[in-house]
């Protein structure tokens, strides 16, 4: 199967595309609905089926999560509802849809997809990805081997609140400050996270890698940081591969 279908979930949106597993490209357009409010399992299964409908597709289907996954199942909800826990996504999903689903954290299938196909390929190394959103999620890699469900953007931080209170985009906006002042705060992580793990490479995903080269200037680590090279199509692109993986 060299085409599958990769749906990322996100807090604002839920975006599916056919991605082709030889190119780690996106075959055709991607389609967007909003994430409910409130994200309760019967309501996001409604936007789940809503998206391989419009493909009309019928195969495995890949998902990316925002939640600690593990078996299939949601093991927290920072930013769903939280009667998503203890609930196994793959099921729910899967019986919506009548197609086999696949799911992991969005994170890290941001991140299978940088490893597979973006500036990560090939490095045998640790390599932490960042994507920076509304929160902060993280992937992290040795010698091209994810380890699952690393959740650095809750290290307990500046007022005794998890990182992504202080240095998220969503802080940025909350608190209204300006994208140098976010840049000086993201450093400051960036240098707590190389004190607790010396990663070999930083990537920049999520939102604000759009803007890198605005702010790269500001980035002083020891370890390169570099902007992820999918942008907004990884965590649609790593789920796909997620599911290739996990059919092997």
């Amino acid at each position: 199967m060299h085409h599958i279908l990769g749906i990322d979930v996100g807090a604002s949106g839920i975006k599916g595309a056919l991605v082709n597993l030889k190119t780690g490209m996106l075959v055709g357009e991607r389609f967007r609905v909003p994430t409910p409010n409130p994200a309760t399992p019967e309501a996001m299964a409604l936007a789940f089926k809503e998206i391989t409908t419009f493909f009309n597709y019928k195969g495995v289907v890949g998902c990316g999560f925002p939640a600690i996954v593990k078996n299939g199942v949601a093991c927290s909800a920072a930013n769903i509802d939280p009667s998503w826990l203890g609930v196994n996504i793959e099921q729910v999903f899967s019986e919506v849809s009548g197609d086999p689903v696949y799911a992991t954290n969005d994170a890290d299938a941001a991140g299978y997809a940088e490893m597979a196909f973006g500036v990560g390929k090939g490095n045998k190394g640790l390599v932490l990805l960042i994507t920076i959103g509304t929160g902060l999620g993280t992937a992290l890699f040795y010698n091209e081997v994810l380890i699952p469900n690393t959740e650095f953007g809750h290290v307990i931080w500046k007022n005794h609140k998890p990182a992504e209170a202080y240095c998220s985009s969503g802080a940025r906006e909350r608190q209204k400050i300006g994208r140098k002042e976010w840049a000086r705060r993201f450093n400051q992580y960036l240098h707590h996270m190389e004190r607790l793990l010396s990663p070999d490479l930083f990537i920049l995903g999520g939102g604000e890698s759009k803007l890198f080269e605005n702010y790269k200037h500001i980035l002083d680590p020891v370890a390169p940081v570099v902007p992820a090279k999918l942008l907004n199509n990884a965590g649609i692109i790593g789920a796909a591969v997620y599911a290739a993986e996990r059919m092997k």
